[in-house]
């Protein structure tokens, strides 16, 4: 799938309304870390945060939706004041499809970012899929949109400040602090 043109991608972008990520990969880095006790660790970038928020400030709802359960996950999603979480999907469509029914939401108006096989199906799917540079080959020939970086380094915060120019909205966003 080749990369959207700005007038393409700033089209889609208007029309988005859910935006829907997954963790390992994209969130984090992808490493699985666990402590001597076989509790796993996760590592957020502080800056994905702040972008997810000013996802939600523009109204755009925020989900998750990933293969593996943790209550990280959990806690990271709370704090961050996503109410759409969706832990341990074997079939990652089906259950961003039984989202986008729960918000009366349909697939094109839906963003969606991941970086592995599972994450395909959605990526398919969607009007807007977004990846990262570390995806493999197949995955980015499938996303309309790369982030210029890494997944769990700011990839979140890069598609936010996107998706947010895109639709003409980046300086509303940003005016609290230029005053």
């Amino acid at each position: 799938m080749p990369l959207l043109t700005p007038e393409t991608l700033s089209a889609l972008a208007r029309s988005i309304r859910v935006a829907i990520f997954d963790v390992d990969g994209i969130m984090t880095d992808g490493g699985l870390t666990f402590d001597s006790e076989g509790r796993e660790l996760k590592t957020f970038h502080v800056r994905d945060g702040q972008g997810l928020k000013l996802l939600q400030e523009a109204g755009i709802v925020l989900a998750i939706v990933t293969g593996r359960s943790s209550p990280i996950v959990d806690a990271r999603a709370r704090e961050l004041g996503i109410r759409h979480v969706v832990q341990g999907s074997a079939d990652k469509l089906a259950s961003c499809q039984a989202l986008l029914e729960q918000l009366k939401l349909d697939w094109a108006q839906c963003a969606y970012m991941g970086d592995d096989l599972p994450d395909l199906p959605v990526l398919r799917q969607c009007s807007l899929a977004l990846t990262v540079p570390e995806a493999p080959a197949l995955i980015r020939d499938h996303a309309h949109w790369v982030s210029p970086m890494g997944g769990g380094k700011g990839a979140v915060r890069c598609a936010a400040e996107m998706l947010l120019d895109a639709r003409g909205q980046w300086q509303e966003a940003t005016r609290k602090w230029l005053g």
